[in-house]
């Protein structure tokens, strides 16, 4: 093959390689995903909240026709006889029964509510999130005095693949994300309770893979 001719392959495909980059390197990226701060800022001020999934049980005084058991939508919203759009989510039950008065009082006179919840799913910044090398990574709905080995039992242990002891707690405290380090090997292999430490809603645990 002539020399010329491959001279000319190779700059088109260098070209080419070129364009690809630059191509590449226009493409937008997303902005990083907003951690939403759970209202628990210790474990004593700890209130459940609810969350889409949560099937909400509302009871009005007198008023069984405007009473009944809803679903949560993935919008947060419920509905119900007399209102089509109720947002509930991020809600204490007590709250909602308050909020909901408030709205019946336009058709009915001095309504009294009670609410009871039901499923306890929670909002997304309510839950436990496990990633990485976790047997069963998942979300957990979060528990009062939840702590790390409560976790891990949920999440059935690491995998014999984790490095527990660089394993990291991602919170957000103040509206500011912090990392913490955690010390899950020494837990559930040496039984060093010293290792076990209280969980909050919205708490995300990292586990990475060992490299040994």
């Amino acid at each position: 093959m002539d020399n010329r001719f491959i001279r000319v392959i190779k700059s088109m495909t260098v070209l080419a390689f070129g364009l690809f980059l630059v191509a590449c390197s226009s493409v937008p990226t997303l902005p990083q995903a907003t951690l939403h701060p759970s209202k628990t800022t210790d474990i004593d001020s700890y209130r459940y909240l609810i969350g889409a999934g949560d099937s909400v049980n509302i009871f009005v005084w007198r008023n069984p026709e405007v009473s009944g058991t809803f679903t949560v939508r993935p919008d947060g919203m419920i509905t119900t006889s007399l209102v089509e759009d109720i947002p509930v989510s991020g809600r204490t039950p007590t709250e909602l029964a308050r909020e909901i008065e408030q709205t019946l009082s336009t058709y009915l006179r001095d309504p009294i509510v009670t609410v009871t919840v039901g499923g306890f799913v929670g909002p997304f910044s309510e839950q436990i999130r496990v990633i990485g090398e976790a047997t069963q990574p998942q979300s957990i709905s979060y528990k009062k005095n939840m702590t790390l080995l409560d976790v891990m039992i949920q999440v059935g242990g690491l995998t014999e693949f984790a490095d527990g002891n660089d394993a990291i707690l991602v919170r957000v405290e103040n509206g500011q994300q912090k990392q913490y380090e955690l010390a899950i090997d020494d837990l559930l292999k040496d039984g060093e309770i010293e290792a076990n430490v209280d969980m909050l809603p919205g708490d995300i645990i990292i586990v990475p893979e060992t490299w040994l």
